[in-house]
């Protein structure tokens, strides 16, 4: 678990995080884990590095998640 947490603080600055209200700060950690674990599946190495690419290239988190922009040819 601490090892989980090393990689959300270190790529993410979650310790810096100025989310306190609520659950936001759970749900900000749910999505954080959820990145990662996305990630890994889908074989990152590298999850500091794999995160600032897709910070560079947004649009490659896209086709990650299954959304492209191909037009559907039967309009649906």
């Amino acid at each position: 678990m601490e090892a989980l947490h090393h990689v959300r603080d270190a790529t993410f600055a979650e310790d810096a995080s100025t989310v306190h209200t609520r659950t936001a700060p759970r749900s900000m950690a749910t999505l954080r884990n959820l990145t990662i674990g996305l990630l890994k599946i889908l074989g990152a190495d590298n999850i500091a590095k794999t995160t600032r690419a897709i910070r560079d290239q947004p649009e490659r988190a896209l086709p990650l998640l299954g959304i492209t922009n191909e037009l559907d040819p039967y309009g649906t």
